[in-house]
């Protein structure tokens, strides 16, 4: 007895001297969480991308954002419930590697990592895109290679933006986003207005087409799901979280709404000179080229900020899993000695970024839906496994919430993916065939199981 009274109290003591480790305050309430989602969203997007998305779907862009956003709004109520029952977690990854498999999870992980490592890409081809038409001495090519040099540079320096600057940001891009539809609405009462149903659907419209545009306009939601990324800094996060997810979607679902009905009722059909840049063109109709102006430099503000904080959060990520062995740890799990950065990763996501000159908007957009959909896709089977895991314990969940939606929802992420390009499906197929292989090599040929990614960190 001697002996076990000693070693408990040394262990005590041990546990005593031991340092604390720092916990993420709960401070966050519903509204942080759904304008965090928002933000991350940002808004703006829908203007960027509305002559790709009008001009995919006939002319019918709010339409396909419904169907967007009904599409995500189901595979929101999944995250909800796996918020709920992991709501220290918040990644398709842990879902997946908890509820199915970890070699399953692992695929999943790999899949989110398409998104992040060319979402950079995407933001930073929009952003040069409309520097061009603004600015159209500079070729795209060379505000891309600006972009990226000078993103890439503050990053390394170590420059984050906190959560106040990134507010007072989406601020700034939902006060000019509120401009031009002001504008808009006034040209349109001008008398130059049509038929208030044809932005919805007309003659040239068709169910594939709006598809197809659905499956692009689904980019736009990317980020509803980082919201239960913020579970330990919430109050009440396993009731807040579900619940700032379907808002965030909602919120931002019908921003995107009504702001392409009404930018579809100025610009009927979807025929441009450049799709890339439809909104810049229509700023200029409806407000005059100094307005335009404007407008354009609070998206690009906008889209500035956004480019800084994914190009960081993908760096972060890539180092997560360096250091945890999911990825060579030399390489992508090493930081700058001095400035704490990891350099390396983020001069790689930098310089991948360079393929969006060979890729237009469209094709680069829903080549990372590919990954978006993926994920998507396995929370809601997530949601079903969690079903059949538990169907004997007295659990007592229903099966419409728990099986019947979730089976939508996936159906409708995979046929979503199939309305992607062509190109988009094959270049995302070979990264998912890229890391099968690796995880064969990683797994020793399955005989071992891959190391978990702390992406909670």
């Amino acid at each position: 007895m001697a002996r076990e009274r000693t070693a408990a109290e040394r262990t005590a003591a041990e546990h005593a001297a031991a340092p604390r480790t720092p916990a993420l305050a709960a401070r966050l309430g519903l509204l942080s969480v759904v304008l965090f989602g928002v933000a991350y969203m940002s808004p703006s997007i829908v203007m960027t991308t509305f002559g790709v998305i009008s001009s995919t779907s006939g002319g019918a862009a709010p339409t396909a954002y419904v169907v967007a956003t009904v599409a995500m709004l189901i595979t929101a109520l999944s995250y909800g419930k796996m918020a709920r029952i992991l709501p220290a977690s918040g990644s398709a990854y842990t879902y997946a590697r908890e509820m199915i498999d970890s070699r399953v999870g692992f695929l999943v992980g790999w899949a989110i990592l398409l998104d992040y490592f060319f979402l950079p890409m995407v933001a930073w081809l929009i952003q040069s895109l409309y520097l061009n038409a603004q600015f159209p001495a500079v070729p795209v090519w060379g505000w891309l290679i600006a972009n990226i040099v000078v993103t890439t540079g503050i990053n390394i320096l170590g420059t984050v933006l906190a959560d106040r600057v990134n507010k007072v940001l989406m601020g700034l891009t939902v006060a000019g986003i509120a401009a031009f539809v002001v504008m808009c609405l006034h040209h349109l009462g001008g008398g130059s207005a049509g038929s208030a149903a044809a932005p919805l659907w007309s003659g040239h419209v068709t169910v594939g087409a709006v598809s197809a545009a659905a499956a692009i306009a689904a980019y736009s939601f990317l980020g509803f799901d980082a919201v239960s990324t913020l579970s330990e800094e919430t109050v009440d996060a396993g009731r807040t979280i579900p619940r700032g997810i379907v808002l965030t979607v909602l919120a931002g679902g019908l921003v995107f709404v009504v702001v392409a009905y009404v930018m579809q009722w100025v610009h009927p059909g979807g025929h441009f000179a450049d799709e890339s840049t439809a909104s810049y063109t229509m700023s200029v109709l409806v407000g005059g080229r100094t307005f335009a102006d404007v407008v354009n430099v609070v998206v690009l503000i906008g889209g500035f900020a956004s480019g800084l904080a994914i190009q960081a959060s993908t760096s972060r990520l890539m180092y997560v899993m360096g250091r945890d062995g999911v990825l060579p740890r030399r390489f992508f799990g090493r930081l700058h000695a001095r400035l704490k950065t990891p350099v390396l990763n983020l001069l790689l996501v930098g310089a991948a970024a360079f393929i969006a000159l060979s890729l237009s908007l469209a094709t680069a957009t829903s080549f990372i839906n590919f990954g978006a959909f993926t994920a998507f896709t396995m929370v809601n089977v997530c949601v079903v496994a969690h079903f059949v895991r538990n169907r004997g314990t007295g659990a007592g969940l229903p099966l419409f919430g728990h099986v019947v939606l979730p089976v939508l929802g996936a159906a409708v992420d995979v046929y979503l993916l199939t309305q992607l390009s062509s190109t988009a499906i094959w270049l995302g197929a070979g990264w998912l065939a890229l890391g099968i292989v690796y995880l064969v090599a990683l797994t020793r040929g399955f005989r071992r199981p891959p190391p978990a990614m702390n992406l909670a960190e």
